[in-house]
């Protein structure tokens, strides 16, 4: 694969997920410069390429690697685990720690609201 496929399999990938190239620089831990240049096909470092395809559940060659139906999962466990633990830590200071099954049941709705309700189109925001 020639590397003007890989990008455009990038921006393929990119819009599949309608990711913004701000949220993909934070959430790929590379800077926003570096990604537009990388879109624009210009040069950047093997690691930032590594960085964006591993983020995106691309290979080098542009070949799926994680399914965007996972890549969605996954983000919806990440951030459900964070607003959990926000609530955790606000019940902890107030002396009312969740238990196990309830903090499950939180980040299990949260993970269907990121999912399939109202917050879907958040999905990405980092």
């Amino acid at each position: 694969m020639k590397r003007l496929d890989l990008i455009n399999q990038i921006i393929a990938r990119k819009k599949q997920l309608n990711i913004t190239v701000e949220n993909l620089a934070k959430l790929s831990g590379v800077g926003v410069r570096t990604i537009n240049r990388l879109l624009k096909n210009k040069d950047v470092k093997l690691s930032t390429i590594e960085s964006v395809t591993n983020f995106l559940g691309l290979d080098f060659a542009g070949n799926e690697q994680v399914s965007l139906g996972i890549l969605k999962k996954q983000r919806a466990h990440e951030k459900a685990l964070f607003l959990a633990s926000i609530v955790q830590s606000t019940s902890a200071l107030e002396m009312q720690g969740l238990e196990d099954d309830t903090l499950n049941a939180i980040i299990a709705s949260y993970e269907k609201e990121f999912l399939s309700g109202n917050y879907q189109d958040r999905l990405w925001v980092a």
